[in-house]
C-alpha cells in the first residue's frame, strides 16, 4: 500500500441515486522531529520527503543555516500494530550543540504568532536576507508557473487532497515540486531539497504555492532568502507586511494571465499595456 494515499469506504450521493465505492485519500501521519533524543516538535504531514521537510524546517526556525549543520537524519522507535516501523519518528544529530525551547518556534501549523514580535525576530535572526536587486522576472513566465506546478501535482490528481509548492528559475525552469497535506510543509520540503543540494541563499529563485500566502509561507521565504513568492490565492495582511519590510516580491491571485502584486513590483517585467485607471 502506498504511504501517501490511502483507500476509503465512501457513500457517494447523487442526482441519480447512492454509490458505495472506495475512494482514494491524502494520507496524513504525524512525524515526530528529535534533535539527539530530545522531542522537538510533532508535525502532520503527508509522508514523504521526510528529510527534505526536516531540513527546511530546521531551517525555517534558524536552528541550521546549512546542510553541513546536520550530521545525520534516522528513523527510530515508532511501530504499528503489527510492529512494522511507522516511519513517523525522526532522529536527527546536529554537528554542534543548540539550545532547544520546546514549542517556543517562529512557525507552526497554527501558531497563532503575535505580529510585531514575529516581524522583528525574523528581520534580526534571517541568515539570508533577501537581495535589494533582481532577480529581473517576466510577468508573463510568472504567470505560467502555477500551471506548471499543477501539472506536477500526481498525488491530488488521484485525490484531490493536497497543496503544493514549487522552486523555479526566473525563465520557468520548475527545479523542485512537493505535494503535502500542509502547505507549510511544503514549502518546508522544497526549501528541505534547495538546502541539500547547496542553493541557499536562494536569491534567485521563485517560490510558488499552490494556495493562499499566509505569514509564515512568507516568513519560510525570508529565512531561506527567496525573493519572490508567488500564490495562486490571496495573502493575508501580515503577510504583505513582513514580505515589504523584507524587500520581498508578493504576487497572490496568480491565475491565468493576472496577478495581483502586493510588495516588489521592481523584480516585474512587464509587458507594456495601456494603463487602466481606478474609478
Amino acid at each position: 500500500m502506498s504511504r501517501v494515499t490511502a483507500r476509503r469506504p465512501t457513500l457517494r450521493i447523487t442526482p441519480n441515486g447512492e454509490i458505495r465505492r472506495p475512494d482514494t485519500l491524502a494520507v496524513e501521519e504525524p512525524l515526530e522531529i528529535r534533535i539527539g533524543g530530545q522531542s522537538l516538535t510533532v508535525t502532520m504531514r503527508t509522508p514523504g520527503a521526510d528529510i527534505d521537510l526536516v531540513h527546511g524546517f530546521l531551517l525555517s526556525e534558524n536552528i541550521i543555516g546549512s546542510a553541513d549543520d546536520i550530521v545525520s537524519a534516522r528513523y527510530c522507535a515508532g511501530v504499528d500494530q503489527d510492529g512494522h516501523n511507522t516511519y513517523n519518528v525522526l532522529d536527527i544529530e546536529l554537528r554542534g550543540p543548540v539550545p532547544l525551547r520546546p514549542r517556543n518556534f517562529l512557525t507552526t501549523g497554527a501558531c497563532g504568532v503575535c505580529g510585531k514580535t514575529a516581524l522583528d525576530e525574523v528581520r534580526t535572526h534571517t541568515r539570508y536576507p533577501v537581495p535589494a536587486h533582481g532577480p529581473a522576472i517576466d510577468a508573463t513566465v510568472l504567470a505560467g508557473m502555477p500551471e506548471t506546478l499543477r501539472a506536477r501535482q500526481s498525488v491530488f490528481d488521484a485525490t484531490g487532497g493536497l497543496h503544493a509548492a514549487g522552486l523555479f528559475t526566473s525563465g520557468g525552469e520548475a527545479l523542485a515540486v512537493r505535494e503535502d497535506i500542509g502547505r507549510h510543509n511544503a514549502v518546508d520540503k522544497v526549501i528541505g531539497w534547495a538546502l541539500r543540494v547547496s542553493r541557499i541563499p536562494a536569491h534567485d529563485l521563485i517560490l510558488i504555492v499552490s494556495g493562499r500566502a499566509s505569514f509564515e509561507l512568507v516568513q519560510k521565504a525570508v529565512m531561506a532568502g527567496i525573493p519572490v513568492l508567488g500564490a495562486v490565492s490571496a495573502p493575508s495582511s501580515l503577510a504583505v507586511d513582513l514580505a515589504a519590510e523584507s524587500g520581498l516580491t508578493l504576487v497572490g491571485f496568480l491565475r491565468g494571465d493576472t496577478m495581483n502584486v502586493y510588495s516588489g513590483s521592481e523584480r516585474l517585467v512587464i509587458p507594456h499595456a495601456s494603463a487602466v485607471g481606478t474609478a
